[in-house]
């Protein structure tokens, strides 16, 4: 074990031990399947041991390996393809000298190996080419094992007793491995081979390889996840998996709308972030759900699902509905505070793993979160404004008005009109904030914060909920809702302004502990009073212009604490780190107070960022340091990467900066004083959809503005440019 859980203060901390055995792994996602790949399309136990392949948070496939004559091949090139889809893998043999057979000369044998995930399976296919003069003959082998370890379990939390491991069931083409987990479910990793092995046992399969000059082989694996509350895997062979992939796929792509510049750099990061976003929503009974992050976050997040449908709301509108439809499905209903859970409150975190079935952490259906009700009713306002899908609305306005109640009864639990949070079990998050690492919220000192505490950012996003929730309660024929909600965000804004803004830091206050005191620390989360429209104008200047300030600026984005924070840390995952995300939020509220300028230099800072990762992939965040000539970004060891949120901010930055709104009752879009970045001369906007009617843009920049052209039209739709 190369992680350990440790614990301050009884706030669960992972800490990493070790770096990632492979800095280049490789990741691929198919609804409910995940896996990690080392570059050479192994699975190994080393380093962080995270490699594997998942289902249902549980690790099914937890050691691969691939040998020619017990030996591990060379390694050539290996890269997934543009679309997620497909992992591709070029090897070659070292000098061999098989006992019994010829020498093999290095470079011989070309071994090339494709992997993709379809419905709870991965497949693989392994060709074998020898491009030697003379034939070869040679073992080729693929040892694998399973651990069944829960995702917990790898990130670190030690067990005293585990459930029992099946006896492998050994065929001539097929291998089953089991376990019997103490929550009484089995679950079952199909390994099965095409052709059959001519040896196989439950640790490994042997091929022979026996080739002429320039002849070639194949072989095929497929590794199914199988649990048994489940319908049973449907094995198919790899070429109709990869068919059926790719036709979804371009299906889902031909639909969606798509963004194309100028700059072939910026391109990249673009399509780099629509694939993620593909690969990373799961289908459920709801509609599409985003999942978080791989490896720790595969699977439903209230607010990183929220917050990426936002993001990608004006791109993809549909998300939106499919978080909203299942986060209204999984709304609390009653009090258990061994969930944090309260009537009305919004989903934090599902897990479906052995730990949580068995109530060990407690996160099986877990409500420890702040914002994500506010955020919540948020998106929900924010999409009816993007669609004007009254109908839809209409459907979850029961959960919209129990979020308002939970807001209101629960939130505020002392009733001074902000919304705090206490957790109510020592299990679970003692933060419940977007930061919620354990030193996140702290006095100007160092101390710790003591609950309840009241979130700067929190009053941001409830100020938003009231303002949107009123139009929609006029909408709907609740007028007297409709009022009361608008004079009680009035309120609460005064009130804001008054309590949070600090002069002393010029900037408005971290948050307020249990005794009403200012955490008088600058912070990224003052950004968020921006993005929602609760900052007065010139409290909004000043924030906007101290976040850029060498303080926080670092080059490639915002830290979230500046240099002169006592908690600064440029390597600490929320206290002096960057994330893009956050980044995102702030650019679009600079862009709403007229500082379209400062966005663009986030904007700038971030796609320069793109440039330096590994296949375009913005990160969860990256580390704070200052930006040094030549040098790319410092990267965070344990980010998630794909990860959802992340993977939306390009769209959100963009959006920013072309000041673009909807205004779907008269079929309006709308972009008010568009501007667009040094690094982009025009950006072409195709296939955008609003009301059933679908244009095609083209955005170019000029010396003074940014022109806007209508390059297709079809149905009922009009473009308004305001320069």
């Amino acid at each position: 074990m190369v992680e350990k859980k440790i614990q301050f203060g009884e706030q669960w901390y992972i800490l990493a031990t070790s770096s990632p055995a492979d800095e280049r792994r490789r990741v691929l996602k198919h609804n409910d399947i995940f896996a990690l790949f080392d570059r050479f399309g192994d699975i190994q136990s080393i380093g962080m041991g995270e490699e594997g392949i998942y289902h249902g948070d549980t690790c099914f496939l937890s050691h691969l390996e691939l040998l020619v004559e017990g030996f591990r091949p060379m390694y050539l090139n290996s890269t997934v393809k543009d679309d997620n889809g497909l992992f591709i893998i070029e090897l070659m043999n070292p000098d061999l000298y098989p006992e019994g057979k010829k020498h093999i000369p290095k470079g011989v044998l070309h071994i090339f190996r494709a992997k993709l995930l379809w419905n709870n399976a991965c497949y693989e296919h392994v060709r074998v080419v020898n491009f030697g003069l003379d034939p070869v003959e040679a073992t080729l082998s693929l040892e694998f094992g399973a651990d069944y370890k829960d995702i917990f379990e790898v990130r670190g939390f030690d067990r005293t007793d585990r459930g029992e491991y099946m006896q492998p069931r050994v065929s001539e083409r097929e291998l089953v491995l089991g376990y019997k987990g103490l929550d009484d479910l089995i679950r079952k990793t199909r390994i099965t081979f095409d052709p059959p092995p001519v040896k196989l046992n439950d640790r490994r399969a042997d091929f022979n390889v026996l080739l002429p000059p320039k002849g070639e082989t194949h072989f095929y694996a497929t590794i199914a996840c199988e649990r048994d509350e489940e319908p049973a895997v449907r094995v198919t062979d790899y070429f109709t998996a990869f068919n059926n992939f790719t036709q979804e796929t371009s299906e889902r792509v031909q639909k969606s709308c798509t963004v194309v510049s100028t700059d072939p750099l910026f391109n990249r990061w673009l399509d780099r972030s629509t694939a993620d976003l593909l690969m990373l929503t799961t289908s459920n009974r709801e509609g599409g759900y985003p999942y978080a992050g791989l490896p720790w976050y595969s699977t439903t997040f209230g607010r990183d699902g929220i917050l990426t449908a936002r993001e990608y709301l004006w791109v993809d509108p549909g998300m939106a509905r499919g978080v909203l439809s299942f986060l209204a499905a999984t709304q609390a209903t009653e009090f258990d505070p061994e969930r944090d859970a309260e009537p009305g409150k919004i989903l934090h975190e599902a897990r479906q793993g052995e730990l949580a079935n068995l109530k060990e952490i407690p996160f099986g259906r877990y409500y420890g979160t702040v914002d994500a009700t506010p955020l919540f009713v948020g998106l929900a306002g924010a999409y009816y404004e993007r669609t004007g899908d009254l109908a839809f609305i209409r459907t979850i306005w029961p959960n919209i008005r129990n979020a308002l109640h939970w807001i209101d009864k629960y939130g505020d639990r002392d009733g001074d009109g902000f919304v705090e949070y206490a957790r109510y079990t020592e299990q679970g998050l003692a933060q419940q904030g977007w930061k919620d690492s354990y030193d996140s919220v702290f006095h100007r000192d160092g101390r710790l914060a003591d609950a309840p505490i009241a979130l700067v950012e929190v009053q941001a996003y409830v100020y938003e909920a009231k303002l949107r929730a009123s139009e929609l309660a006029h909408l709907l024929g609740e007028g007297g809702l409709a009022l009361e909600l608008e004079e009680s965000a009035r309120q609460l804004k005064e009130r804001f302004n008054q309590v949070f803004w600090c002069e002393e830091i010029g900037t408005y206050a971290l948050a307020l502990d249990g005794a009403k005191q200012q955490c008088k620390v600058a912070s990224s989360n003052a950004g968020h009073a921006l993005w929602t429209g609760i900052a007065t104008p010139d409290y909004a200047l000043r924030v906007a212009d101290q976040l850029l300030s060498d303080d926080f600026f670092c080059g490639w984005g915002i830290r979230t604490i500046p240099i002169n924070a006592a908690r600064y840390n440029p390597m600490a995952y929320h206290n002096g780190s960057v994330w893009p995300h956050d980044n995102a939020i702030i650019a679009e509220g600079m862009a709403r107070y007229g500082f379209t300028d400062k966005a663009m230099k986030v904007f700038s800072a971030l796609r320069e960022a793109s440039l330096y990762m590994d296949q375009t992939r913005m990160p969860e965040l990256f580390c704070g340091f200052e930006k040094r000539p030549d040098e790319g970004p410092t990267l965070y060891p344990v980010a998630c990467s794909p990860q959802a949120w992340a993977a939306a901010c390009v769209f959100s930055l963009l959006q920013a900066c072309l000041g673009l709104s909807f205004n779907p009752r008269q079929s309006e879009i709308r972009f008010r004083h568009p501007q667009l970045p040094p690094f982009l001369e025009s950006v072409e906007i195709r296939n955008l959809q609003i009301n059933g009617a679908t244009v095609d843009l083209l955005l170019e920049r000029y010396p003074n503005n940014v022109g806007v052209n209508v390059l297709r039209k079809d149905g009922n739709a009009e473009v308004v440019a305001v320069a």
